[in-house]
């Protein structure tokens, strides 16, 4: 008898910026990403690996910041700040995922990632934009903004 496949029961804890309340997001959902209380957009900042990376990013209805990086790096650890910033400034139209490539080489190897930080934007998998290195907040914001959808 052929069992059904398991579902991701994996979910992040996020705080709504419009109320406080805490919300459970599951990494793999679909659709947008609204707060069970006071409705408004959340920002989703999830991670993924290459075991779930299929239904985390490939099968996201929303666009995917896709940030390759590693603990050791150090200008890894400079560009998050910008990455958590983009998550909640484009709450609604995008989703960010981590993908750490010491712990997901298969992903890293898909994408190419020779150096990093690489910060990718995804639709249904396929690279539409990329920026390689090091980059200030307010630039990788722009850099976001630019490979986005216009806004509806």
């Amino acid at each position: 008898m052929a069992q059904a496949p398991q579902q991701d029961t994996r979910a992040d804890l996020v705080t709504c910026p419009h109320c406080g309340k805490r919300n459970r997001l599951r990494a793999a959902a679909a659709g947008l990403a609204r707060c069970g209380s006071c409705r408004g957009m959340l920002p989703w900042l999830t991670d993924a690996t290459d075991d779930d990376f299929d239904a985390v990013v490939v099968q996201s209805s929303l666009p995917v910041l896709l940030d390759l990086w590693a603990p050791w790096c150090g200008p890894c650890r400079m560009v998050a700040p910008g990455v958590e910033r983009a998550a909640l400034e484009f709450a609604g139209r995008l989703k960010v995922v981590k993908v750490n490539v010491d712990d997901s080489p298969e992903t890293a190897m898909r994408y190419r990632a020779q150096s990093i930080p690489l910060l990718l934007m995804l639709k249904g998998g396929e690279v539409t934009a990329r920026q390689l290195g090091a980059i200030p907040p307010g630039p990788l914001l722009q850099w976001v903004e630019s490979a986005l959808p216009p806004a509806k």
